[in-house]
């Protein structure tokens, strides 16, 4: 395994067909799979689609000679609360499962159920168990989970994301660049500070195994982070590349541009030109970005 470029797929557009363009058109060879939206069916995650979908996403993959790396599941997302009956992530869990043996896929996103705000009481012991069970079932099916540092548990600050590690053995991480910039370092008192992307980068840096590359620079005016082009932002892409790539990283790369399109923001609104072609200049960027870095590792060699 060396590491490669990719992307999650619903940014370059809702179908499958557009996702498979962009990738094409970028020259990689997986996608990172998140919705897809394939033929006159609607809209779902890989792991929620009916079978039907499923089996033509899998054909049109096929033909166009792409894999999946990764499955971008909804399990135990921002939108999922601890309070929730379990039974809601085993049975997505159950439907990923088979799905990513037949696509071959190794990797799959989960996260560690949605803050609960103004509470002192965070669950974290029945966060722990939920998440040390779903970690055993995907290892004993041959997948490796990656938790994601966004709007979850886990998310709250870098010490978060080390208690979760620390008490679910085995599971992994996905380090997203560009979502420190926007979550509260809940650690510090109120009000809390934006966390800083390389302190936490550097205390889960053990446990990467993926990555989302998205920048932001955030706006006091709007109370929102404002999304750029990588290395635009306070995100330290090139840094927390620089630093893996040195260090012999083998794994994904994978762009979540949000410039055309926030998937966790349905106010946010975009045509499928726009995001298509944001989408690949996203992946060119990033493509050169990684290829100057790897040049300059190599010259200093």
């Amino acid at each position: 395994m060396s590491m490669y470029l990719t992307g999650i797929g619903d940014e370059a557009g809702a179908s499958i067909d557009a996702q498979i363009k962009a990738t094409r058109e970028l020259g990689w060879s997986s996608i990172e799979a998140r919705n897809v939206q394939v033929d006159d069916f609607p809209k779902g995650n890989l792991h929620d689609i009916p079978d039907a979908a499923f089996e033509r996403v899998v054909g049109k993959l096929a033909d166009a000679g792409l894999s999946v790396c990764c499955f971008g599941s909804t399990i135990g997302n921002w939108a999922k609360k601890i309070e929730d009956p379990f039974d809601i992530s085993l049975a997505e869990a159950g439907r990923a499962i088979p799905r990513m043996q037949r696509l071959g896929t190794k990797f799959i996103r989960i996260m560690s159920y949605a803050v609960r705000e103004d509470e002192a009481d965070q669950l974290e012991e029945e966060r722990f168990r939920r998440l040390r069970e779903l970690t055993r079932r995907f290892l004993d099916a041959g997948i490796q989970p990656v938790h994601e540092n966004c709007m979850n548990y886990g998310g709250m600050s870098w010490s978060h994301a080390v208690r979760l590690l620390e008490n679910v053995p085995g599971l992994q991480w996905v380090w997203d660049t560009g979502n420190p910039i926007f979550n509260p370092d809940r650690t510090k008192p109120k009000p809390w500070p934006r966390q800083d992307p390389w302190e936490f980068y550097l205390k889960v840096k053990p446990w990467i195994k993926h990555v989302h590359v998205k920048d932001a620079l955030w706006n006091d005016a709007r109370n929102d982070a404002d999304y750029k082009y990588p290395g635009e932002g306070d995100g330290q892409v090139r840094r927390v590349l620089r630093d893996l790539l040195a260090a012999g990283y083998v794994g994904g790369i994978s762009i979540e541009p949000h410039l055309a399109v926030v998937f966790h923001d349905a106010s946010v609104q975009s045509n499928a030109e726009a995001e298509f072609t944001t989408y690949v200049e996203y992946g060119r960027r990033l493509t050169a970005m990684v290829q100057e870095i790897l040049a300059e590792l190599q010259s200093a060699a």
